[in-house]
């Protein structure tokens, strides 16, 4: 294997120009040549191909919104999308591990109470107490005020979209989903640390 061609000084200075012009063929050229070394970077720390493409998605969008933020003085162009590539790659995997820790703790908590999965098909699986804990706080909810959810977080309904479907008054639509968002904030408290 071969390292990415550095870039001469010239070569950058005119990428970066480019790109701080908001060149879209100048990050097609950066990730023609970085991306394999960005993908290969990411799959040796995580292991896993969608999370490392995932990191490469990341990588490059960063990239390309935040290019101002590059200082040729500290360093060359291609090092420093490695480290946001390195940096975005460790901050999955602890994610990933968290989420695992959680789940492990959730999984046996769940084990102690199989009441809500007779044949205990779902309670293996990462997440399930959480997914309980929604529904369960769905079904807490007023039927007006869950009917507005439903169509906004399950079918991707805008609030103008619900009230044409509805035949609600928009404000009306405006005011169950702030309801329901603040009883759902606070049924839901307590797994605010799954989602970080």
């Amino acid at each position: 294997m071969t390292l990415p061609r550095r870039l001469s000084q010239e070569d950058e200075r005119r990428l970066l120009s480019r790109l701080r012009a908001r060149d879209e063929a100048a990050l097609g050229e950066l990730y023609d040549q970085l991306a394999p070394w960005v993908l290969g970077l990411a799959f040796r720390i995580l292991g896993d191909d969608d999370e490392a493409e995932e990191v490469v998605s990341d990588v490059f969008e960063h990239v390309w919104n935040r290019i101002g933020q590059h200082d040729p003085a500290r360093g060359p162009l291609v090092p420093w999308v490695l480290s946001i590539a390195r940096h975005r790659a460790l901050d999955l995997l602890r994610r990933r591990r968290r989420w695992e820790r959680r789940a492990a703790a959730a999984g046996a908590e769940q084990s102690a109470d199989d009441s809500a999965d007779p044949n205990g098909r779902e309670a293996g699986v990462p997440g399930w107490p959480v997914h309980q804990a929604v529904h369960a706080a769905l079904a807490a909810l007023p039927e007006e005020q869950r009917a507005v959810v439903r169509l906004a977080y399950f079918a991707g309904m805008s609030h103008t979209e619900i009230a044409a479907r509805t035949g609600l008054p928009l404000g009306t639509v405006k005011t169950r989903m702030r309801l329901a968002q603040q009883r759902l904030a606070e049924s839901l408290e307590f797994l605010k640390d799954w989602m970080t």
